[in-house]
């Protein structure tokens, strides 16, 4: 009875050390003979990881190929891709002989072998893809696992350069419930094969395009233990060319138009009217693109900043031009301008914008009545008695008559009121006229510096997005 359990104890331990499951035996070289070994076999054993030992690990080898880039949402920070998941393990011990069986391999309904946990962390939503019911199973044990996957999953989008930016999401394969223990995930192919791979057989051809992709082993460690995970990186670039057209170009088109109604005269309110007409073309237009944009609360993207410094540059040329034409235009009702305020504009700012003072005029008034010298001593004065010797001898002429005489008086005052009112008008043109003047040095100082800001502005967004795109 001793010998008999001896025997059974030895028995067994040669099964164990024979592996998982024995070698198969056919009966004859045809599908019927190897589908009974199978179900005798391997079949009824699905339950457990196909080891020699508990403590053995599987190796779990898996590759990705992506077929699709379905859609990014951005206010959602979800990214939908299509995949091809290869999975390859093998069975410690299964085996059979070609010539025996009649084949290297056949393919055998998943739900018959033990298939692993294999989980992406990122999962956002269930699979849709279509199902995949079977496994190719190898003469040497060796099992093959190709499925599709229809990926929603998690990304972190920084869309602070859009329509030139790039994103780099994360797709982590790992086990749902197995320690490192229990399954090891081993890396298959290289990054680069699988990026030229999934470019040969990407479907999809619209605003993404995959740019590159890179794999890099990881490990999950939790209080219950530790995962072995394979994280695979996606690279993708947006395709700018739709944003560009549609919004970059007319957005830039406004702005030159702005920049040229400088050139209007500011004196009418022409120039006034076309900018508002202007700034309310541009609002309707940011309303047409708006849904082009991407919606975030993180960060605001440079689009957005470029949109906002055109608005305000607008505005502001809007509001100089009323200030302009308000100077022009009511001049005449300001006093006297403050002297520094005409030295600073009219002498200095007028040559920084390459506008030179008008030298005054050297034109000499002549008065012909005496009994104004005093009074205006500053001008040039010529009375009857000095233009005597230029005609030459004259007869006296004789006094008129005394209603001649009060008529002559009364015609005198009023030319003296004539000329009172003509020397104030030309004293509030010259006031005017200096206000004018330093109106159109500001107009020009201000467009020098609207020109100045959207060169700055324009360039360092245009430097930023370069940056990043090229990174």
């Amino acid at each position: 009875m001793t010998d008999v359990k001896a025997a059974e104890l030895i028995f067994i331990c040669f099964m164990l050390l024979q592996g998982f499951v024995a070698s198969l035996n056919c009966t004859s070289p045809t599908p019927e003979s190897l589908v009974d070994a199978l179900e005798n076999n391997v079949f009824p054993k699905k339950l457990v990881r196909p080891v020699k030992s508990f403590s053995s690990p599987v190796n779990m080898t898996i590759g990705i190929t992506v077929v699709g880039i379905i859609g990014v949402d951005e206010k959602s920070q979800i990214l939908t891709t299509f995949l091809w998941q290869i999975l390859e393990w093998n069975i410690e011990g299964l085996s059979w002989d070609e010539e025996e069986c009649g084949t290297t391999r056949v393919s055998v309904p998943r739900e018959q072998l033990w298939v692993p946990d294999i989980n992406i962390a990122e999962y956002m939503d269930e699979d849709k893809a279509p199902k995949t019911p079977y496994v190719y199973l190898y003469n040497t044990g060796h099992v093959f696992d190709v499925k599709s996957l229809r990926v929603v999953s998690s990304c972190r989008l920084v869309i602070y350069t859009f329509p030139f930016d790039i994103q780099n999401c994360s797709l982590t394969f790992g086990p749902y419930l197995h320690f490192a223990t229990d399954i090891r995930m081993i890396q298959g192919l290289t990054s680069e094969e699988i990026l030229k791979e999934s470019q040969d057989v990407l479907q999809t051809n619209g605003e993404w395009e995959l740019a590159g992709i890179s794999v890099a082993p990881s490990t999950l460690t939790l209080h219950g233990g530790s995962y072995s995970e394979i994280k695979y990186y996606i690279i993708l670039r947006r395709r700018p060319v739709l944003y560009v057209v549609n919004l970059l170009i007319p957005s830039c088109f406004l702005i030159t138009v702005d920049l040229f109604s400088f050139l209007l005269p500011p004196q009418t309110v022409d120039r006034s009217s076309f900018k508002m007409t202007l700034i309310l073309g541009y609002t309707v237009f940011l309303l047409i693109m708006n849904d082009l944009l991407p919606v975030t609360e993180e960060t605001t993207p440079l689009i957005n900043v470029f949109f906002s410094i055109s608005l305000a540059l607008m505005v502001g040329s809007l509001l100089e031009t009323v200030l302009i034409t308000n100077i022009q235009c009511s001049s005449s009702q300001y006093s006297a301008v403050p002297r520094w305020l005409s030295v600073l504009v009219l002498r200095y700012l007028a040559v920084v914008v390459f506008l030179p003072r008008k030298k005054k005029s050297n034109q000499i008034t002549v008065f012909l009545n005496p009994s104004l010298r005093v009074k205006n001593s500053s001008k040039t004065d010529i009375s009857a008695i000095h233009l005597q010797p230029v005609f030459g001898d004259t007869p006296p002429v004789k006094p008129p008559p005394e209603p001649a005489l009060d008529e002559l008086r009364k015609l005198s005052r009023d030319l003296l009121a004539i000329r009172l009112q003509v020397d104030k008008h030309f004293q509030g043109s010259e006031t005017s006229q200096e206000w004018q003047m330093i109106g159109i040095v500001i107009d020009r100082l201000l467009f020098g510096l609207y020109i100045v800001f959207i060169a700055v502005s324009f360039i360092t967004i245009i430097c930023l997005w370069s940056k990043h795109y090229a990174a």
